[in-house]
């Protein structure tokens, strides 16, 4: 349905990356007519990966272009999802700029790190920041996001990016896992608590996915035994879960709330057999 989020506003957090999933589902949502914020942690070339850098990639500026582009407004925010006083003023600053918000997409999340070994061998501050980032920053959005919702008595959609390693919980991954699936029981609580305000609450938990996140992967070896496990035989694209991002805010998704919605190719539902 073409333009069906005219006249909507949607925050997207964490969306700098080139090849990210942040990007492709603020260009989603601006296709279909929402105007569009996106917030990154930091400004500057420190953040950005080498390829990006080798384009001249700059970050949250690009990607504010690309929304323009598409001929809806667009803004950008730098902020710590972690701080509620940063979440408190990029909701200002949205409501100041852009006139409401009607749409949340908690993207925000801890970049693959030290992270994957056992428990034992976990760094705690490495674990305090995972959990901070994927499940306290998506509380603290979706607290004063909700809030702005509420006052304006219009209903929304909030839709939480989690993992299908919430479900499948490998071995090494505890700490992402973990933050994930802590994501699964907010939602589920948010959508019993805003339901009554027209507020739908659901996450998206996709598996292995072609982003920038992935290219320590792609040696051939890996990248075919990692494919293996996939039923579909190749990874997702940005775009697919994108798509769905856009369904689940838009007019024929209202019914749907508390839910979490798998896309792993097959991969999830197979290792649960």
């Amino acid at each position: 349905m073409a333009h069906e989020l005219k006249g909507k506003v949607a925050v997207i957090t964490g969306a700098t990356r080139k090849r990210g999933l942040g990007r492709a589902i603020a260009l989603a949502l601006a296709r279909a007519g929402a105007d569009v914020a996106v917030t990154g942690s930091s400004r500057g070339n420190a953040s950005l990966t080498a390829d990006e850098q080798k384009d001249g990639w700059r970050g949250l500026p690009d990607v504010v272009a690309e929304i323009e582009a598409l001929g809806v407004r667009g803004c950008g925010a730098y902020m710590d999802v972690r701080k509620a006083e940063d979440v408190q003023r990029m909701v200002q600053e949205v409501v100041d700029k852009l006139g409401r918000i009607d749409i949340l997409i908690n993207n925000a999340t801890y970049p693959r790190a030290a992270d994957r070994v056992p428990v034992q061998e976990l760094d705690d501050d490495l674990w305090r920041n995972i959990i901070d980032i994927n499940l306290t920053g998506t509380m603290l959005c979706s607290k004063y996001v909700s809030r702005q919702m509420i006052t304006q008595g219009e209903g929304g959609s909030i839709v939480s990016i989690s993992s299908g390693a919430a479900l499948k919980a490998p071995a090494t991954f505890s700490a992402y896992a973990a933050s994930k699936a802590g994501m699964h029981a907010l939602m589920a609580a948010l959508a019993d608590e805003l339901g009554e305000h027209g507020i739908t609450a659901n996450v998206i938990a996709p598996g292995f996915l072609d982003t920038a996140r992935i290219d320590t992967l792609r040696d051939p070896a890996k990248w075919e035994k990692r494919l293996s496990t996939i039923p579909i035989k190749r990874p997702g694209t940005v775009e697919e879960v994108a798509d769905l991002v856009r369904y689940l805010c838009g007019p024929s998704a209202r019914w749907i709330s508390g839910d979490v919605l798998l896309m792993t190719g097959g991969e999830v539902r197979r290792a649960a057999r």
